[in-house]
């Protein structure tokens, strides 16, 4: 793996932001707007993927950025979650639904593989 010197070089938090993004637009509607809770925890999870990656790699050892992408993972898991409970709601088409699906298991392979390479150096 190279020198990463910068969270903003990390693969998965640069598809965690794009996620982050994709969620945000798709909240801003006005049927979500009426449901201000589940539209906040769902950013919120959202935003904790990439900030947890993020403040993962800030720490001064390996096994704290270990345990911060597990957070990150449960945090993924959770958008995951809200994003059927978008579309059984109807805030969600299943195209839009499916996309975030898809981008959510890349990033959670993406994950995995830099806790798999700590994992070595640990």
């Amino acid at each position: 793996m190279a020198l990463i010197k910068n969270f903003e070089d990390l693969e998965c938090w640069k598809l965690a932001r794009l996620y982050v993004k994709k969620i945000y637009l798709n909240t801003s509607r006005q049927q979500l707007n009426n449901d201000f809770g589940f539209q906040s925890q769902l950013r919120d999870a959202a935003v904790s993927i990439m900030n947890n990656i993020a403040e993962g790699f800030g720490r001064l050892s390996k096994k704290e950025f270990r345990r911060f992408l597990d957070i990150a993972l449960g945090s993924l898991a959770e958008t995951k979650s809200m994003t059927y409970i978008a579309y059984d709601l109807n805030y969600f088409s299943e195209e839009l639904t499916e996309e975030l699906q898809v981008e959510n298991e890349i990033i959670k392979s993406k994950i995995l593989g830099l806790i798999k390479y700590l994992n070595t150096k640990i």
